[in-house]
């Protein structure tokens, strides 16, 4: 299934896109697309239902962040070589983590914002995991089973603040705006090999990015299960997987940023595309 939601920010309904790319609202069905829906029964309770018994929603509505009530915006950095390789960092041993603040999230073509005072916002096109089923210390072989689902991720990143101002990571990735998700959730079901989908990512209608999830150090299941080792993972946490090369920072010999105005386009293999434009905070 591809499940999403609809709607003004704030005011956002449920949905789910039929096999004729027709939305049906969810509404009357359930309250909202989040952690308590997204377990395996319920999931197959929507499965069961015909979409073509559900409203058809008129026009073009915004589409907003494919989960509601996040708890946690888990990430994973330099989780492909070849990217690691541009950032100038050493391949890392163990998955690098660090995390988006909830308040990051907004929809998968909403503007994204330009911090005040930024010269080096930056864009990351990675493959976000939704779990499902709540994990704690699970191996690697039952990590799948705790996956609801996945989606598109734009891992927007300030680049001055992750970097050179001193801390952690966190500072620079998680400004408002920096966190967009889907369009869609797409169920595990749908996706038989997480570990390969090609991605990729345009700025004004110029490739940058073009990968595939399979050139990831750390697959999708040994990240869920090396994230249970540390925390607890509920149902509707989000963890982004990391990015492939070709971001604005690893551009030689000098590294390219975003400005107001400017529209990035990206997507993943059968997750759909995102296209925000850049305005100024």
């Amino acid at each position: 299934m591809k499940l999403l939601r609809y709607g003004p920010v704030g005011q956002e309904k449920p949905g789910l896109l039929d096999s004729s790319n027709t939305l049906r609202d969810l509404s009357g069905v359930l309250s909202d697309i989040e952690g308590a829906q997204l377990g395996d029964a319920a999931l197959a309770r929507l499965r069961a239902i015909d979409p073509a018994t559900l409203p058809a929603v008129p026009g073009q509505p915004r589409i907003g962040p494919c989960v509601a009530r996040v708890g946690k915006f888990i990430c994973i950095g330099l989780n492909y070589a070849d990217h690691a390789a541009e950032s100038g960092a050493a391949i890392p041993t163990e998955p690098v983590i660090f995390n988006k603040w909830t308040s990051a999230i907004c929809g998968p073509n909403d503007a994204v914002e330009i911090p005040r005072g930024s010269t080096k916002t930056d864009w990351e096109v990675e493959l976000g995991v939704v779990i499902g089923k709540a994990a704690k210390y699970i191996t690697e072989a039952q990590a799948l089973e705790h996956v609801a689902g996945y989606c598109v991720v734009n891992d927007v990143s300030e680049r001055e603040w992750q970097i050179e101002r001193g801390g952690t990571w966190d500072k620079g990735k998680g400004f408002d705006t920096f966190g967009p998700i889907g369009p869609w959730l797409v169920t595990r079901d749908e996706v038989p090999d997480p570990q390969n989908l090609s991605m990729w990512l345009d700025v004004d209608g110029k490739r940058f990015q073009n990968g595939n999830t399979k050139t990831m150090i750390f697959t999708v299941a040994q990240i869920v299960a090396y994230v249970s080792q540390c925390m607890s993972l509920q149902p509707g946490d989000i963890i982004s997987t990391g990015t492939p090369p070709g971001v604005g920072l690893g551009i030689k010999p000098h590294p390219v940023y975003l400005k107001a105005g400017q529209t990035m386009r990206l997507g993943i293999e059968g997750l759909g595309e995102q296209q925000q434009t850049t305005v100024n905070a």
